[in-house]
């Protein structure tokens, strides 16, 4: 066990050899999904760190990776312009979704798992139905790479941000664009819903986090106070609070109903890639191009744990389900699992 100078207690270490582009988390807390530059996906066991599945496939970089919400299947995206579902329990591929002309770069599931989205360097949103791998509708309109997408909660309506400087809603079951949200001056790095699907916030390389009223598209509030990029975004779990990582070296936590800056989380020395509230959003964690990954109390802003150990940068972070482990995946070729909670093994 690897202690850091703040109490965080590294768990384990999970060497992929190549660097990591993509985690997630299984809703039951059980696996870790990550995707990497060596054109495999993995799954580990989340308590042992033993590789579960190497999920052989594509034919270059896996840029997004997703558990199903049922956690039996993954869906991956890559540069190789495809998109795969995979059986998460015997390793078998399940359908490979054709019809990108470039690199997928974002990929998500439905709520419902029936569904899937993705968003590519083509231009183009598809919707793919999960169970036959047909695609069911294509979202046209955006005039520059989509960077990130995103479900509504209810699974009605999809999300999405481009280097076009949109935040775009569409109909998921029609493909309709609902509403074209124009403000930004920047390219459009990360996009989500709020948790009762009535609100859509979305942060730009224009250093601007900006919250849209998802019915009428309407700007509600744009957040201004980063000196750089908004690489990542989240709302808080019960939708009143805002937190956002930033190329100017900061955590931000915004009052999501008013706008106001609530708390600005000082401590890194690189940019800020990923950041994410824990379930029940009293903690926000945040990882960096420092090598740290860094958990905030979310009501004091003070420092919870600096978790040291990775020597790259740190690209994707996330709460385990239960709030009790931090995973991180970083460039240095590894996903490391850490206990948030007490430190112990």
């Amino acid at each position: 066990m690897v202690t850091g100078p703040y109490g965080g207690s590294h768990v384990m270490t999970i060497k992929t050899g190549r660097q990591v582009l993509s985690i997630g988390i299984s809703a039951n807390g059980k696996k870790v999904v990550s995707g990497s530059d060596d054109q495999i996906v993995k799954i580990w066991d989340a308590l042992t760190g033993d590789l579960v599945k190497e999920l052989q496939g594509h034919t270059d970089s896996v840029c997004s990776v997703a558990f199903s919400p049922d956690g039996k299947q993954v869906v991956s995206a890559s540069d190789d312009k495809t998109v795969q579902i995979w059986d998460a329990l015997t390793g078998d591929l399940v359908k490979e979704l054709q019809g990108h002309t470039d690199s997928v770069w974002s990929v998500a599931f439905s709520p419902d798992g029936k569904q899937v989205v993705s968003g590519s360097h083509d231009q183009t949103v598809w919707i793919w139905d999960a169970l036959t791998g047909d695609w069911v509708k294509e979202l046209q309109g955006n005039t520059g790479s989509v960077l990130s997408v995103a479900f509504s909660p209810d699974g009605k309506q999809v999300v999405t941000g481009s280097y076009d400087h949109t935040v775009r809603i569409w109909n998921a079951l029609t493909g309709d664009l609902v509403k074209g949200l124009q403000g930004h001056t920047g390219a459009v790095f990360s996009v989500a819903f709020s948790p009762d699907g009535k609100q859509v916030v979305s942060g730009s390389h224009d250093a601007t986090v900006q919250i849209w009223d998802a019915l009428t598209g309407d700007l509600v509030k744009k957040l201004q106070g980063h000196n750089g990029s908004v690489c990542s975004v989240a709302f808080s779990p019960d939708g009143k609070q805002v937190v956002t990582g930033s190329y100017d070296q900061t955590v931000w936590i915004w009052n999501a109903l008013t706008g106001d800056l609530v708390k600005g989380l000082q401590g890194h020395t690189g940019a800020v890639f990923s950041v994410a509230f824990s379930p029940d959003g009293k903690q926000v964690v945040s990882g960096s191009h420092d090598a740290t990954v860094q958990i905030w109390d979310a009501l004091t802003g003070g420092l919870v744990k600096e978790l040291q150990g990775h020597t790259g940068s740190v690209l994707s972070v996330a709460f385990s389900p239960d709030g009790k482990k931090v995973v991180s995946g970083s460039n240095d070729q590894t996903v490391q699992i850490w206990d948030a909670l007490t430190g112990d093994l």
